[in-house]
């Protein structure tokens, strides 16, 4: 049962072979189990989860099931969710209940999917090791040493752990692919306004987007059919015809054109990944695909770029957070002022309060033109030169992560180590691309390697075509940390 996959799961659930109820109770009792060891999620409500499912039950005797319902899902603590606690691990909301459910939520709710928890992640999503979170760092099931990758570790660890059959993540710099990649998972980042941002708690409102992670490609196209689809309560969702992301998984991949960026393929990437990657892109010749030589030349500016653009929004969107309103409110202060400062200061973590810092210099006056407007113009380049490529392949392939799983507090105390973590997956957030990590194989120490699949604006059919196909010819998706 808990290496089903979303589609064995719901004909099991169809069948009446096994109910929600004894579902979710399973996936429940493994959580309550291994995550006092891995610290993946945050918040486990079990009355609201067998709520949830005992619904899901009467969906399915009444007819009215659709392919996720009565499913098991986690949500990463980011999305507002009724009732629950919803943090965005820090403790500035430590203390926050949600009094609505974010789009994606209401979406999943509607499918009747069941929320089986609100998982770990790093502080406001700012990080790439989740181990700024205030509840602590979240561990990767394979090596309890190394971390899961960021900020939607907690949702990577809990499905590669099997505590969950999927879960959600979003990603503003890659942090559904990274995490996805080092903890030996499927994750997927859409085309920037493909899945709404209502209720999602802003960290870079240009670059942030939901995605899902779940154990392989077919899962992905499952979920993204329920995430999916226009919200007019988002003024960046995209007004679009639904999708079947499924509809392609079984197409061949004959005369398939695969893009390897030149940039890729360097220096920075250590030795393991790269006999990984290259492994995996032989065995895509031998599915019939042709491989060409493409250059992305920007590519190498895209992490400076992205730590002038993402903080600035930060900077902006955190500025709600003071204490007045909702939130943590410092428990003594001499005035309005001090309020507002010691409960920001109280409230926030280390890496949020460097954003905060970056974001307020770079807008700040005399340095706008010369920051801002400049890593914008730059953002354009990169985006130009992906539009470039894709006149000479179909799709782009290459690394997730420049290494696997680094240990845990070994890049702590170098910001720009950690950010470098981000260096293949940050262009495609400029330049609001669909892209997909998915597992390839394992590298130093048994610890698992993700290729990136990259496409063009709503090419998400397609690179789940490309992901399936492999994933039908190899396993490496179907290995799990650790006994079941």
């Amino acid at each position: 049962m808990l290496n089903s996959s979303l589609k064995q799961l719901s004909a099991l659930l169809a069948a009446r072979k096994i109910s929600s109820a004894e579902l979710t109770s399973e996936f429940l009792e493994r959580s309550r189990a291994l995550n006092l060891d891995y610290n993946a999620f945050i918040t486990i409500n079990e009355e609201a989860s067998l709520a949830q499912a005992r619904a899901a039950d009467m969906m399915i005797a009444s007819g009215r099931a659709q392919p996720l319902t009565g499913i098991p899902i986690a949500q990463k603590d980011i999305f507002c969710t009724r009732g629950w606690l919803t943090t965005c691990g820090s403790r500035m909301l430590s203390n926050f209940i949600s009094p609505y459910d974010a789009g994606v939520v209401e979406r999943f709710n509607v499918a009747g999917a069941v929320n089986i928890g609100k998982t770990n992640m790093d502080e406001f999503a700012m990080g790439s090791s989740n181990e700024t979170s205030f509840y602590g760092p979240v561990k990767n099931p394979w090596d309890i040493t190394a971390v899961p990758g960021g900020s939607s570790g907690g949702s990577a660890c809990a499905v590669a752990a099997r505590m969950a059959p999927a879960a959600t993540g979003t990603d503003t710099g890659g942090s559904i692919r990274q995490p996805a990649a080092l903890c030996g998972i499927s994750g997927l980042k859409p085309t920037y306004g493909l899945v709404s941002r209502y209720g999602m708690i802003a960290f870079a409102s240009s670059l942030d987007q939901g995605g899902p992670m779940a154990k392989s490609a077919e899962d992905l196209a499952l979920m993204l059919n329920v995430m999916a689809g226009f919200d007019e309560r988002d003024s960046t969702s995209l007004q679009r015809e639904p999708e079947d992301y499924t509809r392609n998984l079984e197409k061949p991949l004959e005369g398939l054109r695969i893009g390897l960026p030149k940039e890729y393929f360097v220096k920075e990437i250590s030795d393991d990944v790269a006999r990984t990657v290259e492994a995996a892109i032989a065995e895509y010749r031998k599915l019939g695909a042709k491989t060409v030589e493409v250059s992305l030349p920007n590519t190498k500016l895209s992490v400076p770029v992205y730590y002038v653009l993402a903080p600035a929004e930060a900077s902006s969107n955190l500025s709600r957070f003071d204490g007045v309103r909702y939130g943590y409110r410092a428990p003594e202060y001499a005035d309005l002022n001090d309020m507002y400062r010691k409960s920001r200061a109280q409230g926030f973590g280390a890496e949020v309060k460097r954003r905060i810092l970056i974001g307020t210099y770079v807008l700040s006056h005399g340095y706008y033109d010369a920051y801002y407007i400049q890593a914008q113009k730059l953002r354009r380049l990169m985006a130009l030169d992906f539009a470039e490529a894709f006149k000479q392949c179909d799709i782009i392939m290459g690394p997730a992560s420049p290494t696997v799983a680094f240990n845990l507090g070994e890049k702590s105390s170098d910001p720009v180590q950690m950010y470098l973590s981000d260096a293949y997956t940050i262009a495609v957030n400029l330049a609001g691309l669909p892209a997909m990590s998915i597992p390839a194989g394992f590298g130093k120490n048994n610890r698992p390697v993700g290729l990136q699949i990259i496409g063009n604006y709503f090419a998400e059919a397609q690179i789940l075509n490309v992901a399936h196909q492999y994933q039908l010819a190899t396993d490496w998706h179907l290995r799990a940390p650790g006994p079941l």
